[in-house]
């Protein structure tokens, strides 16, 4: 069909192309499932008066000092791009807070990466590791990211179930039962997301000789870390040999309440670093420059806000799983994070119908299991990144829920 041009110009031409729209979109995200939690979490939007135990994010603001910081850059005209790899100032600092506080030695030059959020970064070393074909053990439940990005990289994501009764955990012999020659690496998140569940520094020793043996790659997603409540957290590349086999991946989201900053780094060889920093600078480019800076002085200066921040989460965390068992829904307790996964197997409800039911009737809004895979069927995730008294109301209107539903014997 022929149009003539606004203001008099030449005539343009519109063409209509008729596409097989099975054939538009690649076949891999045609089969990827959408994020179970957001398409949970759709159904909240407009709702009034729903308290959300949903989304993974601290209910705390960013400290002052942090929040002054970008203020301040902004002030001072900082608003251009960075080095690909991100500022020097800030990987300067990552290193010397890793060393100072893990003894943990790396480059800021050659083995330190800037990205957006640990999921960049995650993205990122997937891509740089793996081939087609190439297998990532994943533990499930695991968080929703983990399988959908392995298989647009091509890889395949082997599922390894956890085990309840051990606290949601896997074990070295389970690691080393599901290798075989196609398997590239081991995809750690500890503590978990969902789950809580986190590793002593034994268990870890264990699952290393596995690594170590069959010549894996570990990713490990510590981004929880400082949210690990009734032990020390033990970085994996801090454990012997393990520093060259792993991809470290941290940031500032969960411990100094910075989601919305989008901001984090990967630690790891460089030669691993390197290729990762080549996917970024064709992709994300930099990180923003006002977060960089916030991050660097998170880093510096905000340690008593990230405890006080954890004592309360500890609070929260004694009172949720407390009140869980009371009701009747049996859960153990989590060792970090701030996420309940509660089993809801006793209700005699699917985990989505019990959601579905929980939001519509009494305005609670928790994560269906499922949305961390198959395994999480029976379970819910709560987390309990609000406020004490949010928590209160949201248990009074569960126990109500649950003596409506539960089936007598």
């Amino acid at each position: 069909m022929t149009m003539v041009g606004a203001h008099g110009h030449a005539p343009y031409i519109t063409v209509s192309i008729i596409m097989n729209k099975k054939n538009i979109i690649s076949r891999t995200v045609q089969d990827l499932p959408p994020s179970g939690i957001r398409v949970f979490f759709d159904l909240v939007i407009g709702m009034k008066d729903v308290i959300s135990l949903g989304v993974g994010e601290p209910d705390f603001v960013t400290p002052w000092n942090i929040r002054e910081t970008a203020i301040y850059a902004i002030e001072q005209g900082y608003t251009s791009y960075t080095s690909n790899k991100g500022l020097i100032e800030l990987r300067q600092e990552i290193s010397r807070y890793l060393k100072r506080r893990y003894g943990l030695d790396y480059d800021p030059e050659e083995e330190i990466l800037i990205t957006v959020g640990v999921s960049e970064g995650f993205d990122l070393a997937v891509r740089a590791l793996t081939d087609h074909g190439d297998k990532l053990l994943i533990p499930e439940p695991s968080y929703v990211a983990y399988g959908p990005i392995t298989s647009l990289c091509g890889g395949q994501p082997l599922y390894l179930k956890s085990d309840p009764a051990a606290g949601f955990k896997v074990s070295a012999g389970q690691i080393e039962r599901n290798t075989d020659k196609k398997t590239k690496g081991l995809i750690l998140n500890y503590p978990n997301n969902p789950t809580g569940a986190s590793y002593s520094k034994k268990e870890l020793l264990d699952i290393a000789k596995v690594i170590e043996r069959h010549d894996l790659i570990m990713i490990s997603d510590e981004i929880y870390c400082d949210l690990t409540y009734d032990f020390d957290h033990t970085p994996f590349p801090t454990l012997p040999r393990m520093k060259e086999r792993t991809v470290y991946l941290n940031g500032f989201s969960k411990s100094f309440a910075m989601t919305g900053w989008r901001i984090a780094y990967a630690c790891g060889p460089k030669d691993i670093i390197a290729a990762m920093t080549k996917i970024h600078q064709y992709t994300m480019l930099c990180a923003s420059v006002i977060s960089q800076m916030a991050a660097r002085e998170a880093l510096k200066n905000s340690d008593r806000a990230v405890q006080e921040m954890k004592r309360e989460y500890r609070r929260r965390r004694e009172f949720i799983i407390s009140r869980l068992n009371e009701i009747g829904l049996s859960c153990h307790k989590p060792e970090g994070a701030f996420y309940a996964f509660p089993s809801i197997k006793d209700t005699g409800l699917s985990s989505l119908t019990f959601a579905q039911e929980l939001l519509k009737r009494e305005k609670v809004a928790a994560v269906p299991g499922t949305a961390f895979g198959p395994m999480g069927e029976g379970y819910l995730r709560m987390s309990y990144a609000t406020s004490y008294e949010n928590l209160k109301e949201a248990m009074a209107r569960i126990e109500r829920f649950v003596a409506r539903i539960k089936p007598t014997t």
